[in-house]
């Protein structure tokens, strides 16, 4: 990344903070105004990660996706506790739904337009006549062990689409899964076949659920342990790369949600997760390459 570059970036995260701040200050004067507010939001001041998956770099010129962390405090009336045992940078926040609040019709169309170079040769998944209902089985056959998925047409069909699509003709195999967070966020990265996490299959395609639902996209939800989403560059730039959710992990409502992970795939990834990073630091390389060796789809 050039320093124009990261200097860019960094005033893009001071921005976007900043207006975070403001849209908290202004919530919070208006919870305060109610009868419950003075008390609610005095109590229930955490510390929010606002951390992850955001990506600062162009995918065209080959550089590295890097993701950021960034804290600042914010207040919450509406809040669930965590399942996982927290520490003392994990937060709590609403648990994402795992259904949309109204069903989709049984089919819908899908647009994948190209986007860059492909990290791997692959066609471009069909458009029509998109399943919107039931799920579907892939299985992530690791050289650390199997990590079985069950992807929801429901809630996200255009994605479930084009990873049955990637899995279906290889894409997967062979690649490396790049990224383990151990702290803000608890998550395996997976899906750039150049395993420097800039990679994607030459196509991209909109976000779904819950984004397009969310009526507010700044407030952090809790994608829960056992849950799948995609990773992004920003709004509507899915592409291959998804991310597995080993604890909960709160975030922007900005990444599809598409399926979970069996009780088998989450004993896989705790193992994974317990052994850090390669760099003993809390989001790098798993210590132990994690290798994708073949994803099955029944």
């Amino acid at each position: 990344m050039t320093n124009s570059d990261s200097h860019t970036n960094r005033e893009i995260r001071e921005e976007s903070l900043e207006k975070l701040r403001k849209d908290l200050a202004t919530r919070e004067r208006k919870q305060k105004r109610g009868p419950l507010g003075t008390v609610l939001a005095s109590a229930l001041v955490i510390v929010l990660v606002v951390a992850g998956i955001y990506f600062f770099a162009s995918r065209d010129n080959g550089e590295k996706i890097e993701a950021e962390d960034s804290t600042t405090t914010v207040n919450s009336t509406s809040m669930t506790t965590t399942t996982e045992s927290p520490d003392e940078n994990q937060v709590t926040a609403p648990a994402l739904a795992l259904a949309r609040s109204e069903a989709l019709p049984e089919t819908v169309t899908c647009s994948y337009p190209e986007d860059g170079k492909a990290a791997k040769e692959v066609s471009a998944p069909d458009t029509e006549n998109i399943p919107a209902t039931g799920t579907v089985n892939v299985t992530l056959k690791t050289n650390q062990g199997d990590i079985p998925m069950t992807l929801d047409r429901s809630v996200s069909p255009c994605t479930v689409n084009a990873i049955t699509h990637l899995a279906s003709n290889g894409y997967y195999n062979d690649t490396v899964c790049h990224r383990i967070t151990t702290q803000g966020i608890y998550v395996l990265q997976c899906g750039d076949p150049t395993g420097n996490g800039a990679g994607g299959p030459g196509f991209s395609f909109a976000n779904e659920y819950p984004t397009d639902e969310a009526e507010d996209t700044n407030s952090p939800v809790n994608y829960q342990r056992g849950t799948i989403a995609m990773a992004n560059a920003g709004a509507d730039t899915n592409g291959s790369q998804f991310f597995l959710n080993y604890k909960d992990s709160p975030l922007p409502p900005n990444y599809t949600y598409f399926g979970t992970i069996s009780d088998e795939g989450l004993t896989t990834i705790d193992a994974i997760a317990a052994k850090g990073t390669k760099t003993g630091g809390s989001d790098g390389a798993p210590a132990d390459e994690v290798r994708i060796e073949s994803a099955e789809v029944e």
